[in-house]
C-alpha cells in the first residue's frame, strides 16, 4: 500500500508507476473518495465539538423551555451525527478497496517494457556443458533411473504432479541441508512455517487483487495455501514494532508451495518443472528503508553463489516494469541452462518490496530517536528444490545415462558420487 499523502501530493507520478506497471486503477476516483471521506470527518469532529457545547450549556441551564430547546437540538445533532457516521463507514470501504488496487511503484531504474519479453539480461554465468553424445531431457533420464514417477502421480492426483523416489528423494534433502547451511552464516534465522493462511494477511501480502486466481483456497476454512513462504513469514510481523537494533530481520523458510497455475495450460504439462506443488526454500528480510537495495542484492548475490556452488550455468535478468507484481518495486530472475530445451528456464526470483507491504500489514520499526517507521521487505528464493533437480540431471547427465552429483552435495549423500541405473 502506497501512503495516501505521497499519493494526493504526487498524482501523476503515481498514475505514471501504474502506467509502466500495466495496471489501470482510477486515481483521480480514489482522491475524489478521500477527498470526501475527510471532509465527512471533519463535519462529525465539528459535530462532536456542538454536542460537548450543548452538553455544557444543559447542564448549566436551569430554565425548563430554555434547556429543553437545547435538548431538541441535541436530538437533531444525533440524527446527522449518524447519518454521518454511516456515510464515513461507506467512504472508508470505498477508500480502503481503492488503495488496495495500486500497485508499489518500480523504481527510476527499472527497464521499462509491457511483458517478459522486455526484461532485460544483466549477466550470464558459467560455462554451458559440451556433450559428445546427444542429451536427453531430464524427465527422460529420470524415468530411466526410476527417479521421478509423473505417471502413478497422475493416477493418484491428476496433472502436475510427480513422485520424487531414490536418490532425487536424498538429493532434495542434501540440497535442503546445502542451502541451510551456507545461509545460517549470513544469520538467517530457519523456519518451518503454517502452509495456511488467513485471507486478510494474504491480501496483506499484496498477492490477492491481482494474481488471486493462482491462489488455492480452502473456502470451508476459510483459509489459502501458500504459493511461497514469502507470503506467511511477512505476516508474522503484522501489527508489530519492531526495535531498530533487530533489523536486518532475515528469515530462510522451508514449506511445501501450491499454485493452481492458471493460464498456464499446455505449458510444461508433462513432468516437475510446471506443477501444482513443490518445495522451495524462501529468505525474507526485514529492514530500514535505507538499508532495502543494499540487502535485496545481498539475496541476489546469496543465490548466484548458490548456483555456482552447484556449477550450474545460468543468467540473471533484470525485470521489466510491465513483469513486475504488485508489490515489488525491482526485482531480478535467476535462469538455469537447461541443454535439452537449449535455453535458460527461471529457477530463483528476488523482489524489493519497500514498504509496500509493511503498510499493508502494519509493520513498524522505532528508531534511535523513537519515531516509528514503516520496515522494507525484501523476498528472495534460496532453491525451488524441483527446479534445481531439473537443472542438475541436464547439466550433469552421462553418455550411460547416469548422473554425476555435484561435489558440494556429496557430503550430504555420504559421498555418493553418482546415481546410476539400478541393477
Amino acid at each position: 500500500m502506497l501512503n495516501i499523502k505521497f499519493i494526493r501530493q504526487n498524482p501523476d507520478a503515481v498514475k505514471e508507476g501504474c502506467r509502466k506497471k500495466q495496471v489501470e486503477v482510477d486515481v483521480d476516483k480514489l482522491l475524489e473518495v478521500d477527498k470526501k471521506r475527510r471532509e465527512v470527518l471533519q463535519a462529525l469532529e465539528d459535530m462532536r465539538a456542538q454536542k460537548n457545547k450543548a452538553s455544557k450549556k444543559i447542564s448549566e441551564t436551569k430554565g425548563g423551555k430554555e434547556k429543553q430547546k437545547i435538548i431538541l437540538q441535541m436530538r437533531e445533532l444525533d440524527k446527522n451525527s449518524d447519518r454521518l457516521t454511516e456515510n464515513s463507514k461507506k467512504l472508508d470501504e470505498e477508500f480502503k478497496k481503492l488503495m488496495l488496487q495500486i500497485p508499489n511503484l518500480p523504481f527510476d531504474d527499472v527497464p521499462l517494457g509491457r511483458d517478459e519479453r522486455d526484461n532485460v539480461v544483466f549477466r550470464e554465468v558459467g560455462e554451458k556443458p559440451k556433450f559428445d553424445f546427444k542429451s536427453k531431457n531430464y524427465l527422460e533420464i529420470a524415468e530411466n533411473l526410476d527417479l521421478i514417477d509423473v505417471k502413478r502421480a497422475a493416477k493418484t492426483s491428476g496433472t502436475r504432479f510427480g513422485f520424487l523416489k531414490r536418490e532425487a528423494a536424498l538429493m532434495e534433502f542434501a540440497i535442503i541441508n546445502f542451502v541451510f547451511e551456507n545461509l545460517l552464516g549470513e544469520d538467517f534465522i530457519p523456519i518451518v512455517p503454517p502452509v495456511m493462511i488467513k485471507p486478510e494477511m494474504m491480501r496483506g501480502m499484496g498477492y490477492v487483487e491481482r494474481g488471486g486466481e493462482e491462489i488455492y483456497f480452502v473456502e470451508k476454512d476459510n483459509l489459502y495455501l501458500i504459493g511461497t513462504a514469502e507470503q506467511i513469514i511477512g505476516p508474522m510481523h503484522a501489527d508489530e514494532t519492531l526495535e531498530e537494533k533487530e533489523l536486518p530481520k532475515r528469515y530462510a523458510g522451508f514449506s511445501s508451495c501450491f499454485r493452481r497455475e492458471a493460464g498456464s495450460y499446455g505449458k510444461d504439462t508433462k513432468g516437475i518443472l510446471r506443477v501444482h506443488q513443490f518445495d522451495k526454500v524462501e529468505m525474507f528480510i526485514f529492514c530500514q528503508p535505507e538499508e532495502s537495495k543494499k540487502e535485496h542484492q545481498l539475496l541476489l548475490s546469496i543465490e548466484e553463489k548458490l548456483m555456482q556452488a552447484l556449477k550450474l550455468p545460468y543468467r540473471v535478468i533484470q525485470i521489466c516494469t510491465g513483469d513486475l507484481g504488485d508489490p515489488a518495486a525491482a526485482k531480478y530472475d535467476i535462469e538455469a541452462w537447461l541443454p535439452s530445451e537449449n535455453r535458460y528456464r527461471e529457477t530463483h526470483s528476488t523482489s524489493n518490496c519497500t514498504d509496500f507491504q509493511a503498510r499493508r500489514l502494519n509493520i513498524r520499526y522505532r528508531d534511535k530517536s523513537g519515531k516509528l517507521n514503516f520496515v522494507h521487505t525484501i523476498n528472495g528464493t534460496a532453491f525451488a528444490i524441483g527446479r534445481i533437480l531439473i537443472a542438475i540431471i541436464e547439466n550433469y547427465q552421462q553418455r550411460d545415462g547416469s548422473i554425476l552429483i555435484p561435489p558440494v552435495l556429496q557430503p550430504y549423500l555420504n559421498g555418493l558420487k553418482k546415481i546410476e541405473r539400478k541393477k
